[in-house]
């Protein structure tokens, strides 16, 4: 009795886990987010990078290494008369180290810091177009599930009217091939159906790959509002945004300063550095003295005048490509302004008028049907029309979302949500 009882909680247990996995709730866009910042392994590799740049800031701020020497000289292990290998040895200790002048250590420490700081400012960047990918892939997502809405309503809203048709043949208000030709039509909203579905599955798979989760797909589910909204932003001030805002823009900043940095360690790498030494010995009959040495290179050749042209050239090179990238972000922001408003003008439209129209004709025409008042051809046309209109109106909902994300994208960060 005890084991029955035990494997009937079992199988409730189950049950309950089972029905809750199916019921899993619908993340929103700033939970899909969190998710990705959290689980991509693409920006978990690129933190791993600050990690090693952080790293390399140890690396440049060590100092040289002393050296140490140990001789042992003069040792006769052939002496004649009584055996005293060591009456003429003469025993050697010394250590020296590389003194490095114009302050290099530090110079490369600046270095490495600004290189840390520009990876930082990359990886922002990296962020940014990631999440532009991510959001784009939510847009559609839901942009399918809403088709896929509309798909099963119009289905049914023709299966209704098909039925008030089967009942008008039957009294014999219609003939065979009018009833025929209606069911013909089904097929493409059942088309519609299918296409719609299998979108949705594709949608959530390509969220699924970005956010790194192995979440079967009929237990994973967004929620979102599916609308256009008036922007409230001028595009003036989406410039100055933009120009405060991008990461990519602020790297190539940080970059034309690292570069300036570069030139004066390179400079400082054409100092001489002095390498101090200190010896003791036993140089018979002295039995102990201590000496002092100063090594110091002439750099009369070689003052790393390569490394110098090469680093003041990079600071040109750097300041061009800043340049470019300040063009690039009016480009940008120009741009998804003009295919944001683009968008809204025929979205107005339609909200304003056609979604209405379309609807009023639809139900206009089908009551005239389904009482004698208009033809089948008439009908066909009028569900058509309404069809069309509203799958044309979310695909443009879709395009302004999109366009939105650019515009979002163009700015580096959220202005239009």
């Amino acid at each position: 009795m005890f084991r029955s009882h035990s494997i009937l909680a079992l199988a409730a247990a189950g049950a309950i886990v089972a029905g809750s996995a199916r019921a899993q709730k619908a993340l929103t866009w700033q939970e899909v987010r969190e998710r990705f910042e959290t689980a991509n392994p693409t920006l978990r590799a690129a933190r791993i990078g600050i990690d090693e740049s952080h790293a390399q800031e140890v690396t440049a701020y060590l100092r040289p290494n002393p050296d140490l020497t140990a001789t042992f000289d003069q040792f006769d292990p052939f002496t004649p008369g009584p055996y005293r290998p060591l009456t003429y040895a003469l025993p050697l200790v010394s250590a020296s180290y590389l003194h490095e002048r114009e302050h290099k250590r530090e110079l490369r420490l600046e270095s490495a810091k600004k290189g840390t700081t520009v990876a930082t400012s990359q990886l922002a960047d990296q962020e940014r177009t990631l999440l532009f990918s991510l959001h784009n892939s939510f847009v559609q997502a839901l942009q399918a599930k809403t088709v896929l809405g509309v798909a099963q309503e119009n289905l049914s809203y023709y299966d209704k009217v098909l039925v008030v048709s089967s009942d008008r043949f039957k009294a014999g208000d219609i003939a065979r091939v009018d009833l025929d030709r209606l069911e013909l039509q089904r097929v493409q909203y059942e088309t519609d159906v299918q296409t719609a579905t299998v979108n949705v599955r594709t949608a959530k798979i390509q969220l699924l790959a970005l956010l790194n989760d192995r979440t079967p797909v009929d237990q994973f589910d967004i929620a979102g509002a599916f609308d256009f909204a008036e922007p409230l932003t001028g595009l003036e001030d989406l410039r100055q945004s933009a120009l405060a805002a991008r990461p990519d823009l602020l790297a190539a900043a940080q970059s034309v300063d690292k570069a300036k940095t570069d030139y004066r360690l390179a400079v400082s790498n054409g100092s001489a550095d002095p390498t101090f030494s200190v010896d003791m010995a036993r140089n018979p009959p002295i039995p102990l003295y201590i000496g002092f040495s100063v090594n110091f290179p002439l750099r009369i050749f070689d003052r790393n005048q390569g490394e110098k042209a090469r680093t003041q050239l990079d600071i040109a090179r750097n300041e061009r490509l800043r340049e470019a990238a300040e063009a690039q972000v009016f480009a940008d922001v120009d741009s998804a302004w003009a295919t944001i408003n683009s968008n809204l003008v025929l979205l107005r439209t339609y909200k304003a008028k056609y979604l209405e129209q379309a609807a009023s004709v639809r139900d206009t025409i089908s009551f005239a049907y389904q009482h004698g008042g208009a033809s089948l051809l008439d009908f066909l046309n009028a569900q058509n029309d309404y069809r069309g209109v509203r799958l044309s109106y979310l695909n443009l909902v879709g395009a302004y979302l999109t366009a939105a994300n650019q515009l979002n994208l163009a700015v580096g960060r959220e202005v239009v949500q």
